[in-house]
């Protein structure tokens, strides 16, 4: 019973006091998240580094048999985008913050850090407005002397893009070669054997919320023959005056004549893998094979053997090497696909680290072995949810791999892997689990598909609404836009009823067998944003990601059932 003047309103204030005593712990899962940067030194073969788009910058000294993280009581930003070791010096690390693989949940960078110790303090050193800073490069004489290719803001026009120069170790940095506020840099290469000769990738690169723009008239290869003082685009065969893709080149530290660009381009005739024999005075396209070109935003990624002019390397969806210049690939297994960075040691390029969507590997004997990625704590969690079982376990959907299911503490000195489990979905759905019973669990994936598990018989069944295909199709086509990340909302109220959203709200009374749309479009439903598949103009990239115009949150009110609040993507709420 109430005492008199006692409130009945359940939003009771907490004295935040309280909270001064709780810390955060890791709970795993340690499998990898998704690596768009590696590093090694060529004097300690047995250390490398990785950044994650997500996670910050880690190292190794034992190869790859475990990780420590090195960044977070310094960075401000967990995506990275590159690492740079100075040759002269291995105690001066360069990072720059922000991936250059723009995915639909790409985090926005904030520039370059800086360590002088190995990595055990770091200092901010400029470029914060910059984004996505894709590759640096370090002076292989002069650690104060570096070159940054500078993507900007993936989001929007900014002056802050293109190829900038430090001489005095980050304190300043010079705008050197820049296109248009529009088109960033993506890649910048220097001569290994003339370190005044530098090569730089030029690339026009925007996400928008429908669509991505992956290409424009103002991309392109460009060289300096004087330290980065003066550029002249580069022709000799190479694309030009055209709308052309992402960019990467690679140079032969054995034979720097020898210089390779993977080039994407809207012309047929144009996109594919370039080779010079001559110092980049002519080129010649050896390969245009789909399997190195496919997806090219995301990956586009070139890098030649330190002691092989003839072998190079080239990475996508898999991991390719070529031993005749280009003109053939073969695939080497890698423990995870969507391979992204690549660093092979000078001294022995059969010691190499590799990065791709599940964490970083590493080799000693050319890619016949790996180490694990179960020993990162880097995966990407689009959201998390608990049951209210006790002890109670959480929830999550990680990128590129699997839902998962993991206790809220591990018991004992048992391994945690033993206590996950997937519940269903895909990599990037929402889950809602059964408010009255754990072992029932809802979980989405692309294309609006649904799935319910039941941890009890270990099946899995197929609740989805409407059985359609959306990659790849005319928005406009799709009879229920189902975004990417759709919501799934079990009634705390009435357990059997279940929300799924598209541009409707979609209900069950039957704990998701049959469904009814309750709601008219509750977008704005614009075909200038509709009326296309996603993407271009390169490739089209409809994943799901790109489907626009959908109801991206929706919440049941915890006093009245059947009280809904939506929100759209296009900026509505009803």
């Amino acid at each position: 019973m109430l005492s008199e003047g006692q409130s009945t309103d359940e939003n009771q204030v907490v004295d935040p006091s309280f909270f001064k005593g709780m810390e955060y712990r890791s709970i795993g899962p340690y499998r990898g998240g998704r690596v768009t940067a590696v590093e090694g030194i060529a004097s300690k073969p047995s250390t490398f580094y990785m950044g994650s788009t997500g996670g910050g910058v880690w190292k190794t000294t034992d190869a790859g048999e475990t990780w420590v993280n090195i960044s977070d009581d310094y960075f401000e930003a967990g995506s990275i985008g590159s690492i740079k070791v100075a040759q002269s010096d291995p105690n001066v690390i360069y990072v720059g913050t922000g991936s250059d693989a723009p995915r639909g949940n790409i985090s926005m960078g904030i520039g370059i850090y800086k360590t002088t110790d190995g990595g055990k303090t770091w200092e901010h050193v400029g470029l914060r407005e910059g984004g996505q800073i894709g590759e640096i490069r370090v002076h292989p004489d002069n650690p104060e002397l570096v070159y940054a290719a500078v993507l900007g803001n993936i989001f929007g026009p900014n002056e802050q893009r293109g190829i900038f120069r430090s001489e005095d170790g980050g304190e300043t940095w010079e705008k050197i070669k820049y296109v248009s506020d529009q088109t960033g840099a993506v890649d910048v290469e220097i001569d290994p054997n003339n370190p005044r000769i530098l090569y730089a990738g030029f690339w026009k690169a925007n996400r928008q919320p429908w669509t991505l723009i992956d290409g424009g008239k103002e991309g392109g290869v460009y060289k300096s023959k004087d330290g980065g003082d003066t550029w002249q685009q580069v022709g000799g065969g190479l694309p030009q005056n055209e709308v052309l893709g992402k960019v990467d080149i690679a140079i032969s530290p054995q034979n720097s004549d020898r210089i390779w660009v993977m080039q994407q381009a809207k012309k047929e005739g144009s996109g594919g893998l370039y080779r010079s024999d001559d110092g980049g005075d002519s080129w010649t396209r050896v390969n245009r094979e789909h399997k190195l070109r496919q997806r090219a935003w995301y990956y586009t990624h070139i890098f030649a053997d330190p002691q092989d002019k003839e072998t190079v390397y080239a990475l996508n969806t898999g991991f390719y090497k070529s031993t005749d210049a280009g003109e053939s690939f073969d695939e080497i297994d890698v423990p995870h696909g969507d391979v992204h960075s690549l660093w092979l040691n000078p001294k022995n390029p059969d010691i190499m680290v590799n990065s791709n969507d599940g964490g970083a590997n590493v080799t000693v004997n050319g890619g016949k072995t790996w180490t694990t990625q179960k020993n990162q704590p880097t995966a990407e969690i689009y959201r998390v949810e608990v049951d209210d079982q006790f002890p109670y376990r959480v929830y999550g959907a990680q990128q590129d791999n699997s839902t998962i299911s993991v206790p809220y503490k591990m018991p004992g000195d048992v391994s945690p892997k033993q206590y996950w489990y997937s519940v269903g979905g895909g990599e990037s759905g929402h889950i809602a689990v059964h408010p009255g019973n754990s072992n029932i669990v809802y979980a989405g994936t692309y294309s609006g598909e649904i799935t319910r598990f039941n941890k009890k018989t270990g099946k899995t069944l197929q609740m989805t609404a409407y059985p359609h295909y959306t990659e790849g199709t005319n928005m406009m086509e799709l009879k229920y836009r189902f975004q990417w990340n759709f919501p799934i909302v079990i009634s705390e109220h009435a357990p059997d009823t279940m929300y799924i959203t598209s541009q409707y709200v979609h209900r069950s009374t039957n704990s998701g067998f049959t469904w009814e749309v309750i709601s008219p479009d509750l977008t704005t439903n614009d075909p200038k944003y509709l009326d296309r598949i996603p993407g271009g103009p390169i490739q089209h990239d409809a994943t799901g990601v790109e489907v626009y115009s959908s109801i991206f949150a929706l919440v049941e009110s915890p006093h009245q059932q059947g009280e809904l609040w939506a929100g759209s993507d296009d900026g509505l709420m009803h």
